[in-house]
């Protein structure tokens, strides 16, 4: 077991898929590198602000998500030569309290602490199209993937579990209408969760969403998603 010894509270973690290093993000606005066969830090970034981390599912590319909608995107092989991109995802000035990467590495899935999630091109930064949750007080939600990247599932503040389909076929449309829409025209076919999914992560094996809230635990398989 490591001991990462911080001195302030870690708000973002993120496992690297090709070895055995991780990324920390924490309130002193840094973020720093862990080997899980070495007790010490590898490396840090100093930043600006509460920083949410992630890498993309090849482990060669990670992102940095700081205030004021900024995002930095590093060679997880040299990123102590700073960004090679840096995008700004204007009109939510919300902190993102988490940030993923579809599996095929061309989307990027932001959920902001106010409850807004956006969905961009990881190339270029650009919203190609979002969602407005409903408030949950004191709670930060979490949105994801499905393992083939055609629908984006979180939790919300009214208490149920929502899905939508990205619709890729449709991207020009979904980027002229980068407003936040609510979920009516999505899908969402799982309903009468026990407080809010503030969690939640797919199985490797079979097509299985584990997601939990405060007191609540859940397992589902997509295929028990009923289209609305």
């Amino acid at each position: 077991m490591i001991s990462v010894n911080c001195c302030c509270r870690i708000v973002s973690v993120c496992m690297s898929p090709i070895n055995d290093s991780f990324m920390s993000g924490s309130l002193d606005h840094s973020v720093r590198i862990w080997d899980l066969r070495v007790n010490t830090c590898q490396g840090i970034l100093h930043l600006r602000g509460r920083p949410t981390v992630a890498y993309d599912q090849q482990g060669l590319v990670f992102a940095v998500a700081m205030e004021g909608g900024a995002i930095k995107l590093f060679d997880s092989r040299s990123y102590d030569k700073g960004p090679f991109d840096t995008f700004l995802v204007g009109g939510d000035t919300a902190e993102v309290c988490d940030i993923k990467f579809s599996s095929d590495g061309k989307s990027m899935l932001l959920t902001t602490t106010n409850n807004n999630i956006y969905v961009l091109d990881a190339y270029a930064g650009d919203k190609r199209c979002g969602y407005s949750m409903e408030p949950s007080p004191n709670t930060n939600i979490e949105a994801t993937f499905t393992p083939d990247g055609q629908y984006v599932l979180s939790g919300s503040g009214d208490g149920n579990l929502h899905a939508w389909s990205i619709d890729r076929r449709n991207e020009k449309k979904n980027r002229e209408q980068c407003k936040l829409r609510e979920p009516r025209n999505g899908v969402v076919g799982l309903h009468g969760l026990v407080g809010i999914g503030s969690v939640m992560a797919w199985s490797g094996v079979k097509v299985r969403l584990l997601h939990g809230g405060i007191g609540a635990l859940g397992v589902a398989g997509f295929a028990e998603v009923e289209e609305v």
